[in-house]
């Protein structure tokens, strides 16, 4: 993947060091003189391109025409804003990430102003509160489909509602698929006659609502009094 990231401070030095150890071909375009001598000990120099992005010979120079993602990740929210729409109209760069420094101006963060996704960490760690507190145990891994989906994973606890109970038998939500159990450090394939047992580590593929009621399976049940 042909990457471009506009600011090199922490979130851009980062993220295209993270990028280049996946292999993906990173370009990160830097106009502060101190934060460049800083790249240049962190980063090979090759894909170092200094200048101001707003200026479209410094983002053609940097290969914009070929680039697959532009990420716009500057502490400026004017900055970024700007970059999003030069790259997506004028080099009709597929997919543009914008960052949000201040969440007052997350609202000007979308496609119409050249922004694809919009990264408002205020916004994603509020999120990632609400939903470990409303999910419990169950701990979510990978986010599917721009966050509609998750695989999550959960540890059957004793006296869970699941226990005993076959897969088909569970009324499961269309978008609840049980893709594997760890039963003693193996794998089980999840089939409809499949039971489940103390400490079983399930993995599932839901969408929030049946993530809910997933979570709410593996809850103990309370003795009737």
């Amino acid at each position: 993947m042909n990457v471009i990231i506009v600011g090199g401070g922490r979130i851009g030095s980062h993220l295209a060091s993270l990028l280049l150890e996946l292999g993906h071909k990173v370009r990160l375009i830097e106009n502060r003189p101190q934060v460049i001598e800083q790249l240049h000990r962190e980063l090979p120099t090759e894909i170092i391109y200094t200048g101001d992005a707003l200026d479209a010979r410094v983002l053609e120079h940097a290969g914009a025409k070929e680039a697959q993602v532009l990420v716009s990740a500057t502490d400026d929210d004017g900055l970024n804003l700007a970059v999003a729409l030069l790259g997506k109209y004028e080099f009709e760069v597929p997919r543009v990430i914008g960052r949000v420094n201040n969440p007052r101006y997350a609202w000007l963060f979308r496609p119409e102003m050249g922004v694809d996704v919009s990264l408002n960490q205020v916004d994603v760690l509020a999120r990632l509160i609400e939903e470990q507190m409303s999910l419990g145990d169950m701990m979510p891994l990978i986010k599917l489909r721009r966050g509609k989906y998750s695989l999550v994973e959960e540890k059957v606890p004793p006296g869970a509602a699941v226990l005993g109970r076959m897969i088909k038998d569970l009324d499961l939500p269309d978008h609840c698929v049980i893709a594997a159990i760890i039963r003693d450090g193996q794998v089980v394939v999840p089939r409809g006659v499949t039971t489940f047992e103390v400490m079983d580590e399930v993995f599932a593929v839901v969408d929030r609502e049946a993530a809910d009621h997933l979570a709410a399976l593996f809850e103990p049940v309370e003795p009737s009094k």
